[in-house]
């Protein structure tokens, strides 16, 4: 069997799908999944935490059940189903770089995640780098950079102040140090807001100071078209589980010359070209000049694939498809809790600013556990609490103190007491109208009536008391 025709035994193209009205653009695995409630009987689960992991695009897991009989070993194998599967990864990797836009030139490296990419450029660093990182990033993006000079940039409060605070910062960089290496890492839509930031903008001011910028797009790639050729970003990091395909990869895209001159970020078998004993009982290594030079040991081909599979879906789909029905999602919370006072929604840039499908809010009288909590035992409706790997930027959005290091998540306190944490509801592809609108019903009736549950904190999460 061929790629081509694993390709054909898959799901059919997502183009010639067409979601009902109130309906999500793209199937996604879960949608027929009932759970329990503690009030009694079963609803369909409305998922609702998308920005933490979206679920699998129905097309990604036809695609991987299509080729999992074939699965073989990657790379160097003499026998058919070797062959096939490394067709299928070479073959993931030029799908990812197509969806990237990616240059002449450019690397795909595959990873486990954004993390995991954002460490690997972190590890690829000059001597000597400065890096540039506003406070507001996901910590993906916010701590790697530990064997680095480290600038870190309060947070803006506009995409303009954004860009001048980092023109700023390079200037006076540019002063006293003229020729270092200098990297910047920006994301392209807030984990916490949904806001998206001015890209194109922080690639210009990094470049006109000889800097350079990766742009983690974990928040992005789901949700719009993103091209590394129109951004001018120099790298782009992002997540299959956050793109409809949760099999444990990542990737990492952009410029060869760092990455070929580090270290490989793992040492050993694919990384290595030859291999040979010194006279004095050492090694000689020669390492890979490719990608393979920083993907050591036997590749995650079917996380590769599934992660190529979502991007074909997305692709098909339309960005413009899917950024219609989350804008209609986004109008529906807003417009549906407007008249609800105690729903206080957070954000940098204001609440016109564009963004994707991500809603972060508290709400008076409730801790965010607390009403995570009763969201979804009495309502089947799962969201995320807490701050969201993202300490410094909730700390100065809810009026603390960015520099605080205390804990996220419930307090040890009664469930009603006040706690420094929020509530984040996302969604995309693979919402309907109905999960969205539900949500928005049970948000009313929580602040106006309160829980019809009890709930007491366990390990410091508000869990239905069910010892009564």
């Amino acid at each position: 069997m061929s790629v081509s025709t694993l390709a054909a035994v898959s799901a059919v193209p997502v183009a010639d799908v067409v979601a009902p009205s109130g309906c999500a653009p793209l199937p996604v695995l879960g949608r027929d999944v009932t759970v329990p409630l503690v009030t009694g009987g079963e609803v369909a689960y409305a998922a609702l935490d998308y920005a933490a992991s979206a679920p699998a695009l129905q097309r990604v897991w036809d695609d991987v059940a299509a080729y999992a009989p074939y699965y073989g070993s990657v790379h160097r194998g003499a026998g058919h189903l070797s062959q096939l599967s490394t067709e299928l990864f070479e073959n993931a990797r030029r799908t990812v770089a197509g969806f990237l836009d990616c240059r002449d030139g450019d690397q795909v490296v595959f990873t486990r995640s954004t993390t995991d990419s954002l460490n690997l450029l972190a590890a690829a660093l000059p001597d000597d780098c400065q890096v540039f990182v506003f406070e507001t990033e996901h910590h993906a993006a916010l701590l790697p950079w530990r064997g680095a000079r480290v600038t870190f940039l309060d947070a803006p409060d506009s995409p303009e102040q954004a860009v001048r605070a980092l023109e700023h910062a390079l200037a006076a960089l540019a002063a006293r140090d003229p020729h270092g290496p200098a990297l910047v890492c920006v994301t392209g839509a807030s984990n916490v807001t949904g806001e998206l930031w001015p890209v194109r903008e922080l690639a210009a001011a990094a470049h006109a100071h000889g800097a350079r910028i990766v742009l983690d797009a974990a928040q992005l790639a789901p949700h719009h078209a993103v091209s590394l050729r129109e951004l001018d970003v120099d790298w782009v990091a992002f997540s299959g589980h956050k793109l409809y395909a949760p099999f444990g990869a990542g990737v990492l895209a952009g410029r060869a010359d760092w990455l070929r001159e580090a270290e490989p970020y793992l040492a050993g078998g694919g990384a290595s070209r030859k291999v040979a004993r010194r006279e004095d009982g050492g090694v000689d290594v020669q390492w890979h000049d490719s990608a393979a030079r920083h993907e050591a040991g036997s590749p995650n081909v079917i996380g590769a694939y599934a992660l190529a599979s979502a991007c074909t879906a997305l692709a098909e789909a339309g960005f413009g498809t899917l950024a219609a029905h989350e804008e209609r999602l986004i109008r529906t919370v807003r417009d549906g809790l407007a008249d609800v006072p105690e729903v206080r929604f957070l954000s940098l840039f204001g609440d016109d600013a564009p963004r994707v499908g991500v809603l972060s809010f508290v709400v008076d009288g409730w801790n965010g556990s607390h009403f995570a909590a009763a969201l979804s035992a009495e309502y089947g409706i799962g969201v995320r609490d807490g701050l969201f790997c993202a300490h410094p930027l909730l700390r100065a959005l809810l009026g603390g103190d960015p520099r605080d290091g205390g804990e996220c998540g419930a307090p040890g306190a009664a469930p009603g007491g006040p706690a420094l944490d929020a509530i984040r509801v996302s969604f995309g592809a693979g919402t309907p109208d109905e999960h969205v609108e539900r949500f928005v019903r049970a948000v009313r009736e929580l602040v106006r009536g309160g829980a019809r549950w009890s709930y007491r904190t366990v390990d410091g999460r508000c869990v239905p008391d069910t010892s009564a």
